[in-house]
């Protein structure tokens, strides 16, 4: 996560055994390198200061599950939705998914709601 922060998507990438993100309120999954890539320039381009910020981490047998604040400006264009110039704090939980001690998935849980309030209130 932190690498995240840095912009420094190559170290993330070096995590994962196999790099995949499943977005759960939005039904996306990013499957493979080329995809995950993909999903930093769509959320970066559209919010270019975007990071986290830990909260908490608790441990299961095969997966590590991130409590943390997501923020950030909604700068750039977002699936046809135009920057709004607006910030957002959502509170989201993050599930690392492991097989064995290869990390595999990266599984997010949030309110779409509370970041679309934060971009559209006037």
């Amino acid at each position: 996560m932190d690498s995240e922060n840095r912009h420094e998507y190559d170290a993330t990438l070096a995590t994962f055994e196999h790099p995949r993100y499943e977005i759960i309120p939005t039904g996306d999954v990013w499957d493979g390198e080329g995809e995950v890539r993909d999903y930093f320039t769509e959320s970066r381009t559209a919010f270019p200061d975007q990071r986290n910020e830990l909260i908490a981490l608790h441990h299961a047998e095969d997966a590590v599950i991130v409590e943390f604040f997501l923020r950030g400006t909604h700068e750039g264009d977002f699936r046809g939705f135009p920057p709004t110039g607006r910030s957002f704090e959502c509170r989201m939980l993050a599930m690392f998914v492991f097989e064995e001690d290869r990390l595999v998935c990266e599984r997010v849980y949030f309110d779409r709601a509370t970041i679309l309030a934060q971009l559209t209130e006037d």
